[in-house]
């Protein structure tokens, strides 16, 4: 007998809308499990509503689902957060929180938080400039350098 349950059958349902860009499906089948803690659910659920996709943005929810995602280990919604607070979108700008959920993405070698990291390292902003640093990060997200 499988441990396929139907929070499980959501989960794929609701990841296949949010794909198929079927949003108000998506967060049918997803909020739901957003709400009961589920960190995938969380970041696609912020998603929609950091950039509006059902309607008005929701800025409160997005970082409040992004943020749960995030301390939850999930690596896109590290990536996520650690964007809110470079661009200040969601929440205030801060560049010093940006590097730390870069950071944690980066761990699990998500590139485009290693990339972002380099990035921040190379301009200084948010950590001190360090160029032997941004060249090390760029390697590991497969940059030739």
């Amino acid at each position: 007998m499988s441990d396929f349950n139907e929070d499980d059958l959501n989960l794929s349902s609701g990841i296949a809308a949010f794909e198929a860009k079927h949003f108000g499906r998506a967060a049918q089948l997803l909020s739901p499990l957003a709400e009961q803690g589920n960190p995938e659910a969380q970041y696609r659920m912020a998603v929609i509503q950091q950039n509006g996709l059902l309607g008005a943005p929701h800025p409160d929810e997005a970082y409040r689902l992004m943020k749960a995602a995030a301390e939850a280990g999930h690596a896109l919604a590290q990536h996520g957060l650690g964007f809110m607070y470079m661009e200040g979108e969601c929440t205030e700008q801060n560049a010093a929180e940006a590097v730390k959920w870069f950071q944690l993405a980066a761990d699990q070698g998500l590139a485009g938080s290693l990339t972002t990291l380099a990035m921040m390292y190379q301009e200084g902003r948010g950590v001190e400039r360090n160029d032997a640093e941004a060249k090390r990060l760029y390697k590991l997200a497969g940059f030739d350098m």
